[in-house]
């Protein structure tokens, strides 16, 4: 087929969808003008699609139907703060809570390998100085494990952890694609975990190891398994699609994956928070302790009930039907 025949023979019909579509005002004789075109283009999208290797001409006609459904049907007036308060309130709390049993499962492997290796090390703590000098072991239990965490003032120490914990959490998610990168994100977490919990049990400075984790580590860690779960949950996506197309089954697990990403960095803005002022402050070890329980349980509750309030009404976390239609418009 001659492309160039192709669009010289639409050419005006594109040009007049166009010019329908970005008026104001339409009379009945115009939106059923408009209709009609629009169903022609369709058609000439498909054509393009299955016989004409031209991306550009792709991109065009998908742009100009996209207009022209939003000019025909209207497009979703959504304002800025409804959306993040449908986020907040709807989407993240229902993706989270459709997809816990990940979470709670990447949970209990994790914490079960980190508690074993520090029971083990506690027995064993001359198996560590195969992995570390005795001096680095000394340096660590002594002084940097509690120096960390006022080592530098809070606010910019806050704000490293959040980066560093952000970076973390993406990347479990989003190389969940290939299953094999968020596997390695949590193993080095779990062996990181287990590995500096057994030195520091070994050396009997348990109260300073659960007095200067607990604080934040329960809010930092349960978003490190959410993470990592819906990143296995996006990988399982293409390797067990079910009833859907592969490709479909990937897009919608890689759109809760987006929404999840994006609300963990607030969760992760506030288990920075309290590394930075709570954990390294002059309270109580109870009071540290309880004031990172509390964070634990209210996000625990938030999730439980307005994610199973989302669920009830149908809530998936997704974007509508519309919004996904306009990804690509097609006959």
């Amino acid at each position: 087929m001659d492309i160039d025949i192709f669009v010289a023979e639409r050419d005006a019909r594109w040009r007049r969808l166009a010019e329908l579509s970005g008026r104001r005002r339409l009379d009945t004789a115009e939106v059923d003008e408009l209709v009609q075109l629009y169903r022609e283009t369709a058609t000439d999208l498909s054509i393009v699609h299955s016989r004409v290797p031209d991306p550009a001409l792709r991109l065009r006609l998908s742009r100009l139907l996209s207009r022209g459904r939003a000019a025909a049907v209207g497009a979703p007036q959504v304002s800025g703060w409804s959306a993040l308060a449908r986020g907040v309130l709807v989407d993240f709390p229902t993706t989270v809570y459709r997809t816990w049993r990940w979470s709670v499962g990447t949970a209990v492997v994790s914490l079960g390998i980190s508690v074993a290796m520090m029971l083990w090390l506690r027995v064993h703590p001359d198996r560590v100085r195969r992995v570390l000098p005795s001096k680095a072991i000394r340096q660590l239990v002594d002084h940097d494990f509690r120096d960390y965490y006022s080592a530098h003032p809070a606010q910019a120490f806050g704000l490293q952890v959040w980066l560093n914990n952000t970076v973390v959490s993406a990347l479990a998610i989003f190389l969940g694609v290939t299953l094999v990168g968020t596997l390695y994100v949590l193993w080095q977490n779990t062996v990181n975990l287990g590995l500096v919990a057994g030195i520091m049990l070994g050396a009997g400075k348990g109260t300073v190891l659960f007095g200067l984790l607990l604080p934040h580590g329960m809010l930092e860690l349960s978003a490190v398994f959410i993470a990592s779960g819906l990143g296995l949950r996006t990988g399982w996506a293409w390797i067990a699609p079910g009833a859907l197309p592969r490709a479909q089954s990937l897009a919608q697990a890689g759109r809760a994956a987006g929404v999840v990403a994006v609300g963990l960095m607030g969760v992760l803005l506030v288990s920075g928070t309290l590394e930075a002022f709570v954990t390294p402050s002059g309270l109580p070890t109870w009071a540290r302790i309880g004031i990172g329980a509390v964070a634990e349980v209210a996000f625990v509750g938030y999730v439980v009930l307005l994610g199973r309030r989302g669920v009830r009404v149908g809530a998936t976390g997704d974007l509508q039907p519309v919004e996904r239609e306009h990804v690509l418009p097609s006959a």
